[in-house]
């Protein structure tokens, strides 16, 4: 489940205390500025779900979720968490990240370096694409899609030839950024959840630089429950209601937060 990854980020090395203890400890080896969250509200989640992409669009969220066997794209109404559609995926595919082109979703997968594209409302398979080497993140910009792999390097694909237009290299201060993974798109920036860490790093999108690191090892300490699998990933945002909503895999919970 993605232990060769070398965690190679500073931030990783930092003990894992608790609240503000933890927020001084990461601030000290950052170079980028630690800011806390507020929750609003939260709401259920699917504590099967391996949570691996996520998007709100319609006043509904779409997840998808990994693991070969139990991978899967989801409809899901917010308020309850029940999941109104499912598709599944072939036993041997690990879905990853989830963006929304249009009307079309467009699914990662792990390893098999194959992506697919549905319609939204019907989930009806539309068409794949091919791309290397690694599939983890997936969010839109409006313009392209952007792709994470784990390593510090996003990836800009165009939506409809999913070519690659183009690298950016995301960077605290001078130290690159490894184990990128969930991708979202956000006012203007890009929030990239950090494999295996308890924070969101703020992106900006031209530069790769770390504007500010999330803080939300409260939310990961109330919904691990002891599960080492059971790690933040998943970032939604409600353009139109202006709301942000986070999750992790296999969270009972899921958050709408307010940056401090």
């Amino acid at each position: 489940m993605r232990r060769f990854a070398a965690l190679s980020l500073a931030i990783a090395a930092v003990a894992s205390g608790f609240g503000s203890q933890r927020s001084a400890a990461v601030a000290a080896v950052s170079q980028a500025p630690v800011q806390k969250v507020r929750v609003i509200q939260s709401f259920p989640h699917d504590p099967q779900a391996f949570t691996q992409g996520l998007l709100f669009d319609g006043g509904f969220l779409y997840e998808s979720t990994g693991r070969e066997g139990f991978s899967s794209l989801r409809k899901v109404e917010l308020e309850t968490g029940a999941v109104l559609s499912i598709h599944r995926l072939a036993p041997s595919l690990f879905g990853e990240g989830l963006a929304l082109f249009g009307n079309k979703l467009i699914q990662l997968t792990w390893l098999n370096g194959k992506g697919f594209i549905y319609d939204k409302e019907t989930f009806r398979l539309l068409g794949d694409f091919a791309f290397e080497p690694e599939g983890w993140g997936l969010t839109y910009d409006g313009r392209r899609l952007i792709l994470s792999n784990g390593t510090p390097e996003l990836r800009f694909l165009d939506p409809v030839s999913f070519k690659e237009t183009g690298r950016l290299t995301v960077t605290d201060g001078d130290r690159p950024v490894m184990n990128l993974n969930e991708l979202e798109f956000v006012r203007g920036e890009i929030l990239a959840n950090i494999w295996m860490k308890s924070v969101i790093a703020r992106i900006h999108p031209a530069t790769g630089r770390v504007k500010s690191w999330l803080d939300l090892e409260p939310l990961v300490r109330d919904n691990s429950r002891g599960d080492t699998d059971a790690v933040l990933n998943g970032i939604a945002y409600d353009a139109r209601g202006d709301r942000l909503f986070v999750t992790g895999k296999l969270w009972p919970k899921l958050y709408e937060i307010r940056i401090e």
